[in-house]
């Protein structure tokens, strides 16, 4: 067990709705979001956000209730997000290239009563509303104030502030994302607001200048929904006063042109991404100069594309590290010459972290060894919701989470990523759950069985692989299979190749070997 950093102390927790209270307190005229041609200070945020809080609150919404965010990025989303908080509920936020039977999901299994969706997405949303018993109402996001039903007509209508509510931040959720967890199908990741506060702290409570800062501004391209965005961008941006500039869909050249025309110094973003950076010539088009800090997560990536990049773009650029679970963020790698490239770096404060063997999971390694890594602190979800088995699963009793991840450690206590012991796949830092793909194929009538393992890739980590055994005297071809997947799930959770095969390896209870498969794709490209 390593330490490289000092204890923050004893935190006291807080709801996570104070960020924008105390943000508008300390920085009321100062632009906390740029959204398109729509400049809004800390102040409009903090009034926004309590209108909506007593819209939610007039509709019956408080706390225990769960409300659904369904959205791009945008302010609306911010907006949404803490007057959710203040209402007293808990959010979950549905991811926004979700088709309709996995948005059904999520809402069904967090028992959402309200669903806050952009206008984009409405019609998508109201054909999965009608499978989720529990949802009551849809409060579209659109430019009208007239529409007294809509966002910004409840907002418009409101005033004052919300009616208090008591909040346990240490028992209290403030954020049921949803997460493939080590195994399985999706499960909500029970996150108190103790556990984002804690977060928030980690990433900024440190003499280092490899975190958001109050003179910051900050390009918003990672999705809101995603924990990544949510804590490293909105909730850090928010903790010390930085402006975040949105970025509702990704396009590299509309990407370089905010860095250029805002001035950006502070980019969170994914190895895709970089692997774009390093490649592309617009790069020579556009003046970058403004950055400071590109930091990279959600994906392993190489001490060579790492460096390529910084060359490249001509600033610092490191890798961190998180899961869902972790509210995100575990490890993070120094920004001065502390820095070693290709590594995640060590542990935020006052996370603590093992490795251990991969058989049994009891037996602790040394320095540069290999096995799965293993991690505790303040940042550690409650647990998967209403799923105790799973919880059980993944942490102990004694609050170590198994995070799946196969990693070595140096003798520094920095730690370098190398694969993963949970059979995820990995689409560009989202999480893709085999179970899922498979369950989908077998519904086709003309396959028998079907196995779907990541393939390694350049440019996205992995690609969903599906192995597939047809049915005697059926015919399917490859793309009919793959667009009949990807007709019924998100882009990126799509099969992107498909192999027909005899027979599938399984045990003698019927498990799925995907190892064997993964062994056989990697021995395949080995001799190639």
């Amino acid at each position: 067990m390593f330490t490289a950093r000092p204890s923050l102390g004893k935190l006291t927790p807080e709801p996570v709705q104070r960020l924008v209270i105390d943000a508008a307190r300390r920085w009321p005229d100062k632009v906390a979001i740029v959204d398109g041609d729509r400049r809004t200070t800390f102040s409009e945020l903090d009034t926004h956000t309590d209108r909506l809080a007593v819209a939610l609150q007039g509709l019956g919404v408080g706390k225990g209730q769960f409300v659904g965010i369904l959205a791009p990025n945008c302010l609306e989303f911010e907006i949404a997000f803490f007057g959710i908080l203040k209402a007293g509920a808990t959010v979950t936020t549905i991811n926004s290239g979700y088709r309709e039977r996995e948005v059904a999901a999520q809402l069904t299994a967090s028992g959402a009563t309200v669903l806050i969706v952009h206008d984009s997405l409405k019609e998508m949303a109201e054909a999965a509303a009608k499978d989720v018993p529990t949802l009551q109402r849809l409060i579209v996001i659109n430019d009208s104030t007239d529409d007294a039903a809509s966002f910004w007509g409840l907002v418009g209508a409101t005033s004052g502030e919300p009616m208090p509510v008591e909040i346990d931040p240490v028992r209290d959720l403030a954020a049921l994302p949803f997460s493939s967890g080590t195994t399985g199908m999706n499960k909500g990741v029970m996150l108190a607001h103790e556990n984002l506060h804690a977060n928030v702290r980690q990433l900024v409570d440190r003499d280092e200048t490899n975190h958001v800062v109050h003179d910051d501004i900050v390009l918003v391209h990672l999705p809101l929904f995603h924990i990544y965005g949510m804590t490293a961008l909105m909730q850090q941006a928010l903790y010390v006063g930085a402006t975040q500039v949105m970025m509702g869909r990704f396009d590299m050249t509309l990407l370089l042109s905010l860095i250029q025309d805002h001035q950006v110094t502070a980019l969170y973003t994914a190895p895709p991404v970089g692997v774009g950076l390093s490649q592309t010539p617009l790069v020579d088009s556009y003046n970058l100069s403004s950055l400071r800090l590109i930091t990279f997560g959600a994906a392993p990536m190489s001490a060579e594309l790492q460096l390529r990049i910084a060359a490249r773009v001509g600033c610092t650029v490191i890798q961190a590290y998180g899961l869902t679970e972790t509210s995100p963020v575990t490890h993070i790698d120094f920004a001065d010459e502390r820095m070693k490239p290709g590594s995640i770096g060590p542990p935020v404060p006052d996370v603590e972290q093992r490795v251990v063997d991969m058989e049994t999971g009891l037996v602790d390694l040394g320095p540069d060894a290999l096995g799965e890594l293993l991690v505790r602190g303040a940042n550690v979800m409650r647990g998967y919701y209403n799923q105790p088995d799973a919880t059980a699963a993944a942490i102990d009793a004694d609050g170590w989470f198994s995070t799946g991840d196969l990693v070595k450690i140096d003798e520094d206590g920095y730690v370098f990523v190398f694969d993963r012991k949970k059979e995820l796949i990995k689409y560009s830092g989202f999480q893709v759950p085999p179970a899922e793909l498979e369950g989908i194929l077998l519904e086709h009538p003309a396959v028998a069985d079907a196995a779907v393992i990541g393939k390694d890739d350049l440019e996205h980590g992995e690609i969903p692989k599906a192995f597939v055994v047809l049915k005697a005297g059926a015919t399917a071809s490859d793309r009919e299979l793959m667009d009949y997947v990807g007709d019924q799930v998100a882009t990126f959770k799509r099969v992107r190749e498909i192999e027909f095969v005899d027979t599938i390896p399984k045990n003698p209870s019927g498990k799925l070997l995907r190892r064997l498969l993964v062994d056989r794709e990697r021995a395949r490209k080995a001799s190639n």
